[in-house]
């Protein structure tokens, strides 16, 4: 969105406390320029849960894992590129999407475009491709009235939130706190290597390099995604896998002292909480198993859960051996609530809109190919800015 379309919207004060509350303004992420993705450290250890292919042998797995095919075979280095027709494809979804909150009477911001000129981000310890803003859920967290830019985790993605400057300009100017947590440094010795070395979660793990020393590092890192966070009123519920997420999480803590209880969750999923659980209203939440309530604080233990039909392979396009996949079949559990009542869900997921619709929910289908390639669903592309709602206590 170019300035003068953020400075000719009228906006609300910044208010969102949960994911289910009746939702007034959205940032919907852009795929303009996505070319490529980028191997490299930072990069397949966030994708470390990942297998080759479909498995449905595994419920547990997260994402599939990135080696093509052949355990033998090292994993890949360098830039992989991306069908310019699945970008346009990806575009014409997230249009499709934009038309649905709006007409579903939400207020819709955009990021600013990557600029195809625009190929690589920079630091004094490394340099990296950039993607643009597609899956602005992951790198900021809203909480009340503040904005809080995470600590990023891909190299990619470092200077992501800054695509979202002009959105957050203005809600800071009517009274929206404003605060970016610290920026690693991110060499290969920041990241805590010991999940991706034990971890026994998509069976045996993928190679993961031994980390080259540099003149800047500095030891283990707090590095976490907003999306790891399971945001219930005045509780956040934080996924903790690595001793990176594990110093992010201290860093919430402290922050949000007094004003929110954050809940530890040990290893639900490698990283990201939303195709684990959802919360789709007071007392529901959508889980990919019933083996995820083990792993909830006790007081979310009692409310329902909604486990839908494993998803049909049949569902998904076919990819060519090229085709980078970064998400697994169950990443269409990543819907997004417009109120507690509606849902909006892919429309090729006729099973779980059955599943929905038998709770009560009303399912708005929209459409989103490729939603394999590119890691997201739509919670991941939207980011809830204004939302009716305050910081209820759910769970005393």
């Amino acid at each position: 969105m170019a300035q003068d379309e953020i400075d000719g919207a009228l906006m609300m004060l910044l208010n969102s406390f949960d994911d289910w509350s009746p939702l007034k303004e959205v940032v919907v992420g852009s795929a303009t320029s996505y070319a490529s993705h980028q191997r490299e450290l930072s990069f397949d250890l966030f994708f470390h849960d990942n297998i080759a292919g479909d498995n449905s042998t595994r419920s547990e797995w997260y994402y599939p894992r990135l080696t093509a095919r052949g355990r033998d075979r090292p994993p890949s280095r360098g830039t992989v590129p991306i069908k310019q027709k699945y970008v346009e494809e990806l575009a014409e979804d997230l249009a499709g999407i934009v038309d649905a909150l709006t007409t579903l009477g939400v207020t819709v911001h955009r990021p600013m475009d990557l600029d195809a000129n625009t190929v690589e981000v920079r630091t004094p310890a490394w340099s990296a491709s950039v993607v643009p803003p597609l899956n602005v859920r992951d790198n900021t967290l809203i909480v009340g009235d503040e904005i809080i830019e995470t600590s990023p985790m891909i190299r990619s993605r470092y200077f992501e939130t800054q695509f979202l400057k002009p959105v957050f300009q203005r809600y800071f100017e009517q009274g929206a706190r404003w605060t970016v947590m610290p920026r690693p440094l991110m060499t290969d010795a920041s990241f805590d290597l010991s999940y991706a070395r034990v971890s026994t979660v998509g069976g045996p793990t993928e190679p993961i390099s031994d980390p080259q020393p540099s003149c800047y590092d500095v030891g283990t890192e707090m590095m976490i995604d907003a999306a790891q966070v399971l945001r219930l009123g005045r509780d956040l519920v934080v996924n903790v896998t690595t001793a990176n997420h594990a110093l992010g999480c201290d860093w919430l803590e402290r922050h949000l002292q007094g004003r929110f209880r954050i809940h530890r969750v040990e290893r639900l999923s490698d990283s990201h909480i939303d195709s684990m659980v959802l919360a789709l209203r007071p007392g529901t939440l959508l889980v990919r198993s019933a083996t995820v309530r083990d792993k909830l604080p006790e007081p979310l233990r009692s409310w329902d859960l909604i486990v839908p039909p494993a998803p049909d392979a049949n569902h998904f396009p076919t990819y060519d051996g090229s085709d980078l996949v970064l998400a697994s079949p169950f990443i269409d559990l990543n819907v997004l609530s417009v109120s507690p009542e509606i849902v909006l869900v892919n429309d090729a997921c006729p099973e779980l809109m059955r599943t929905l619709e038998k709770h009560a929910f009303t399912v708005v289908p929209v459409r989103h190919r490729h939603r394999r390639l590119f890691g997201g669903g739509f919670h991941c592309f939207t980011l809830d800015t204004v939302r009716e709602g305050s910081a209820e206590d759910y769970l005393s």
